[in-house]
């Protein structure tokens, strides 16, 4: 087992049991600044001194050792979802303009290159949502797994409406235009929240692109800041592609690999 998972794992351990970190140590022959640092994800401690650890826990190593073994890293699929952002990226703003020039139109008909904008942007946007999702597995983030499922779930209702009163008379997309941007303002403040739990292995990284999708998403809630909120939303949105990029280099070439364990 690799960090960040283990640390995440030794320290659910241990809060479960109700141990604190100076109890763990005295157990472990360890000083609670290497335990806080294994906990963190900030080093890679060696074989023995995990099993010591998990020992003193009262939890089977090689248990843990099977499922990791057994734990295959698919960077295929957080490929896809990478290249399925690019996509995104451009076809989102083909989408926006595309609707304000069809609702700028007296006589609506139904648009077709319009619909297919959308069924595109809106595939390209899941499979980018969905591999950021495969990603979080391996960096868990309770709270960006929410946001995530809350993203595909909030584009799915807008994007079925918007669908609908494109074919349909009895609806027209500007009675509720504002309300769908003021709920995608919303989805992406929550997004970018989550965002900004990352601690270790990410850095400051996470937290700046978190914090850019928290402004964008407050501009956008706000119904009239919304050409503002532009800018740290392109932003926002490249920010997540590179935090991917990022994150499958990460898993390719951990920079906790077996030559760089800590000696403790």
């Amino acid at each position: 087992m690799k960090q960040p998972s283990l640390g995440i794992k030794i320290a659910g351990l241990r809060k479960a049991k109700g141990i604190t970190q100076e109890e763990l140590v005295e157990r472990c022959n360890l000083n609670v600044r290497t335990l806080q640092r294994i906990e963190a994800g900030e080093v890679q401690p060696r074989l023995h001194t995990i099993k010591a650890l998990f020992e003193a826990l009262d939890h089977s190593w090689e248990e843990e050792a099977t499922k990791a073994n057994s734990e295959t890293v698919s960077p295929i699929y957080i490929y896809l979802g990478m290249a399925s952002g690019i996509l995104y990226f451009f076809l989102a703003y083909f989408d926006i303009a595309m609707e304000i020039e069809w609702m700028g139109t007296d006589e609506k008909t139904v648009s077709y290159p319009l619909v297919l904008i959308k069924v595109f942007t809106f595939l390209t946007y899941t499979g980018f949502i969905l591999g950021w999702l495969i990603l979080e597995k391996h960096f868990p983030n309770f709270i960006l797994r929410i946001a995530l499922w809350v993203m595909i779930g909030s584009n799915l209702i807008w994007y079925c409406l918007d669908l609908f009163a494109i074919f349909s008379r009895q609806l027209t997309m500007e009675s509720y235009y504002l309300v769908k941007v003021m709920g995608f303002g919303a989805a992406y403040a929550f997004l970018g929240a989550g965002y900004l739990g990352y601690g270790a292995p990410w850095g400051s990284m996470a937290k700046v692109i978190g914090a850019l999708g928290l402004i964008a998403g407050i501009f956008l809630f706000s119904g009239i800041g919304v050409i503002l909120g532009l800018v740290p939303l392109t932003l926002f949105e490249l920010g997540q592609i590179a935090l991917m990029v990022w994150g499958i280099k990460w898993l390719k070439n951990p920079p906790f690999s077996p030559l760089k364990t800590v000696s403790f």
